[in-house]
């Protein structure tokens, strides 16, 4: 009896189909299961008689729901993920954080960081005096676009800081007064 290696045979064939092999023993492997195979018109078929039958009388939106079977993108998976695990406020936060820069704009960034964000309020560092007065009067508009880019309620109030200047205090008696102006701005 000859000596018959099967990787040799599918090596040499270029009609075997890796992809295909897998499919194949996919659902080989949902049919012992117990699934039964459903192809795109029959499904078609049962959406259709889905959508008719919504109570409201209005189309339904298909949605990743509605195919559990088809594929979902990272997106929609990992969106569902965060909403389930209650995750969203932390993804919100790692937004206005992580995308500043274009949240804002490039201008604002480069005067302005976040430092910190808890609950719904902002803390902003801008590094003079004039920018954090600018970025007072801008807090309306940049409220309004955080509303649009993450959702309504995720940011509510912009704290805006000034820069951080050196204390002129030194020992335990200290003269009452208005101090040094802005200097460092």
């Amino acid at each position: 009896m000859p000596s018959h290696n099967f990787d040799d045979e599918h090596r040499l064939d270029p009609e075997i189909d890796a992809a295909k092999a897998l499919l194949n023993r996919m659902r080989k492997i949902a049919e012992e299961r117990g699934d039964s195979r459903l192809d795109a018109a029959r499904m078609a078929k049962v959406r259709k008689r889905q959508l008719s039958r919504n109570t409201l009388g209005s189309a339904k939106k298909t949605t990743d729901e509605d195919a559990p079977r088809d594929p979902r993108s990272i997106g929609a998976v990992v969106a569902r993920m965060s909403k389930s695990r209650g995750w969203s406020t932390q993804v919100a936060v790692g937004s206005v954080l992580g995308r500043w820069n274009e949240l804002v704009g490039e201008n604002i960034a480069k005067h302005c960081r976040p430092e910190s964000f808890e609950d719904t309020v902002v803390v902003v560092r801008c590094d003079s005096t004039s920018w954090a007065t600018q970025l007072r009067l801008l807090s309306h508009q940049l409220l309004k676009k955080f509303d649009a880019e993450l959702g309504p309620g995720i940011v509510t109030v912009i704290r805006v800081l000034g820069p951080n200047a050196p204390t002129w205090r030194h020992g335990s008696r200290s003269v009452a007064g208005r101090g040094p102006r802005d200097t460092y701005g």
